[in-house]
């Protein structure tokens, strides 16, 4: 179902609520662009200063947009199972092809807990299930033993791996019999995933670059070894500038830049640096998103 180039989208805010046109506007631009699947309401859009409602409209917004021409997968996760179920049930209801569930943040579960926690959600909702494993976020990791466990629930169809371990996906592949979407979470090593086993990657790059890639990937997909490392090289300065500061502020002023949207994001987060500010520009007119006006 998912493959390629998977942004995770970003919700754009205008004097606090939801700016609808330029999310619908945006992903129009994405599915233009050769984008091959959308992801609402995750980290990247915000889903944690989302109310409830707001995240089941983001997806509603999304999947209306989208009009069945790239599948999408909606942002489900919290810490509190319950609350998971819930907002996975919203998901389904808001018409995605499937979940984003990331794995309980602050908690700090014991494995046990994690696939506990999967396993009601699993049970609760029948929709397919994305597992999102993201340490660095959410302090408890899901080892190569669980993540079997968890692939042998019937609605786990895959992973976004952000574990930035690249013998995790060989790992899985070793323990895990079933066709399962590997996909990875972070676009400087989009790449050398795919060389482990990875079906594509849900990007922060691609919000930005889309063209660029879904190129990228569609090369790597079709054999073309050479000209995905060419984009790759290409885009990598663009990798790193959007994380130049808490991520999603960088990428929404690069998408500023494009006029796709406001910078604004919602508290805790802040308006990124000057510094960072400068930063994103000079990646975005490396990579040649940008024309610098002064050259």
């Amino acid at each position: 179902m998912f493959k390629g180039s998977i942004p995770a989208i970003i919700t754009p805010f205008k004097g606090g609520a939801v700016d609808e046109a330029a999310y619908q506007s945006i992903i129009e631009w994405q599915i233009e662009e050769g984008t091959d699947g959308i992801v609402s309401c995750g980290t990247t859009g915000e889903s944690a200063t989302l109310h409830p409602d707001e995240q089941f409209r983001v997806t509603q917004l999304c999947v209306e947009a989208v009009a069945g021409r790239i599948p999408v997968m909606a942002g489900g996760g919290s810490n509190s199972t319950e609350k998971t179920i819930e907002l996975t049930k919203g998901a389904k209801k808001a018409g995605a092809d499937a979940a984003l569930v990331v794995t309980p943040y602050y908690n700090k579960p014991s494995q046990e807990g994690v696939y506990q926690h999967f396993k009601a959600v699993n049970d609760a909702v029948d929709i397919p299930i994305i597992v999102y494993n993201i340490p660095s976020r959410s302090v408890v990791d899901i080892t190569v033993e669980t993540m079997a466990r968890l692939a042998k629930l019937p609605n786990v169809i895959g992973v976004k791996d952000s574990t930035n371990d690249l013998t995790r996906p060989l790992r899985e592949r070793q323990v895990i019999d079933k066709d399962f979407c590997w996909l990875s979470g972070d676009d400087p090593t989009g790449i050398a995933y795919m060389a482990s086993g990875g079906v594509g990657c849900i990007t922060v790059t691609a919000i930005v670059a889309p063209r660029l890639t879904a190129d990228m990937y569609r090369a790597w997909r079709e054999g073309d070894v050479k000209k995905a490392m060419e984009i790759q090289d290409r885009l990598m300065p663009l990798h790193t500038g959007l994380f130049c500061d808490a991520n999603p502020g960088p990428v929404k002023y690069a998408a500023s830049l494009l006029g796709k949207c406001t910078p604004e994001v919602r508290l805790p987060m802040t308006e990124i640096s000057d510094a960072a500010k400068e930063t994103v520009r000079q990646a975005m007119e490396t990579v040649g998103l940008l024309v610098d006006k002064a050259a």
